[in-house]
């Protein structure tokens, strides 16, 4: 890459780093709709500064009802587009830091949405404003975009396509490098049952805000006493997986802890609820509790659900329930399959209330897998630009993660985590490393560079 360019990043890191936490400190969780902000007064809030921070660096910028914004460098007709989100999880659990105090330590900004997607958004911004600054001319014009409801539904892609002309390529740094061309099928359910009137009486629990997160923490209220507690202490020495059980007047709360993470990605991780659901099952629950401790349990590959399969261009089907709660009577989850591109997803969805009987199965997600060819301009230009700046051999990839690449013709997720970095996306503790981001911002504007200058 021009040195004029290289020498322009390296300037912006310390701007970079107090930009990121301006917008880190913002907690940009999805709230109740308000005029002007679909998605809750935080994310409209985070919209509002992210388009002040492409005013000040000179780019055309429009927002759209609250639902999203973009920024555009050039004027010509064609255009690539960078699709980013500013919307984050919930902070969740078992936090050190404070989620949203964007804390500098050791060369890490601690903090929600550092790295899922604030800080690769900010790196692409800083990247485009490099190639203004420096003057270079364009054949393609480039627009960032930046949604609010990416951790949802995506209503704010919904509505830009409506009111805005999408570009047909582009990439979003919302994953991983090398690159990811290939993104497995999607398909969501709410779960509907009605507690049953025998067996073991759960009365309160409550667990999980969004089904895409593995949960890391399960608390759940049963009638008992202390002869029901020990047998929870039995049961987690029978198995070596952690639960604690405290007696009160109530009842006895038992705890379930596990290991949280991203749905898509449950390697290494592990269930609170799938640990709460078998631990029930043993002490006697019976119904749609019993039925799920059976055909979900700890289990991440769909397997006793009858939806186990795989492909050798994207792998294996994933599958986590996120949510499980109980309100007047009645319980609702989530299940959330990650589908391989060659999945049968209406058979799928089939197995799946075949298997859960008892259980209501609402289509809440249905989204198609996504693929752009390993040859294609895009993929071996963005290749070229992370080999060149990283120095690490580049390869296209799959996930079963869902990013906006999948509302391009020709997307593809392009950073920004580096191989052998751990995956933090939905984790507490949250992170990104400011000397990843300068590289990763390098990266984008090699990348731009090669698609776009004239």
């Amino acid at each position: 890459m021009d040195q004029k360019i290289s020498a322009l990043l390296d300037s912006y890191r310390e701007e970079f780093v107090r930009t990121l936490q301006a917008w880190v400190r913002v907690p940009s969780v999805k709230g109740k709709a308000e005029p002007g902000a679909p998605f809750g007064k935080e994310i409209a809030r985070m919209m509002d500064l992210a388009v002040e921070t492409g005013r000040k660096m000179g780019f055309e910028t429009r927002t759209f009802d609250g639902y999203a914004c973009d920024m555009t460098l050039g004027d010509a007709e064609e255009k690539i587009a960078v699709l980013g989100h500013l919307d984050v999880v919930p902070v969740g659990d078992g936090w050190k830091k404070d989620p949203f105090g964007a804390e500098v330590e050791n060369g890490r900004l601690y903090g929600r949405g550092s790295s899922d997607d604030k800080g690769p958004s900010l790196a692409a911004l800083f990247a485009m404003r490099a190639l203004k600054e420096a003057g270079v001319p364009l054949k393609r014009s480039i627009r960032l975009i930046l949604g609010g409801d990416e951790e949802c539904d995506w209503q704010c892609m919904a509505y830009y396509t409506k009111h805005a002309e999408m570009p047909e390529m582009g990439f979003s740094p919302d994953a991983s490098f090398p690159l990811i061309n290939t993104e497995k099928g999607m398909l969501g359910f709410e779960l509907r049952f009605p507690a049953a009137a025998e067996g073991l009486q759960v009365l309160e629990m409550a667990t999980g805000e969004r089904p895409n997160v593995i949960a890391g923490e399960c608390r759940a209220l049963l009638a008992g006493d202390q002869a029901l507690a020990d047998r929870v202490a039995a049961f987690a020495e029978k198995t070596g997986l952690d639960y604690r059980a405290d007696v009160t007047e109530a009842g006895v709360w038992v705890t379930a802890r596990g290991i949280a993470g991203h749905s898509a990605y449950p390697e290494g991780k592990r269930s609170a609820i799938g640990m709460m659901l078998v631990l029930l099952k043993e002490l006697g629950a019976k119904g749609g509790l019993a039925t799920l401790a059976e055909a979900v349990g700890l289990e991440s590959d769909g397997r006793s659900l009858g939806c186990a399969c795989a492909d050798e261009v994207s792998g294996a089907l994933t599958n986590n329930m996120g949510i499980l709660r109980l309100e007047n009577g009645e319980w609702t989850g989530t299940l959330d399959f990650r589908c391989p591109v060659t999945a049968d997803q209406e058979k799928l969805k089939a197995e799946a209330a075949a298997h859960l009987p008892g259980i209501q199965l609402r289509l809440t997600t249905q989204k198609p897998p996504h693929h752009v060819p390993a040859d294609s301009e895009l993929v071996t230009g963005l290749l070229a630009a992370y080999e060149e700046e990283s120095g690490l051999k580049g390869e296209a990839l799959s996930t079963g993660g869902g990013t906006y690449a999948k509302v391009l013709k020709q997307g593809v997720a392009f950073g920004a985590v580096f191989p052998g970095e751990e995956e933090l996306a939905h984790l507490a503790n949250e992170y990104e490393s400011i000397d990843n981001m300068m590289l990763a911002m390098k990266i984008y504007a090699n990348a731009l560079l090669r698609l776009c200058a004239g």
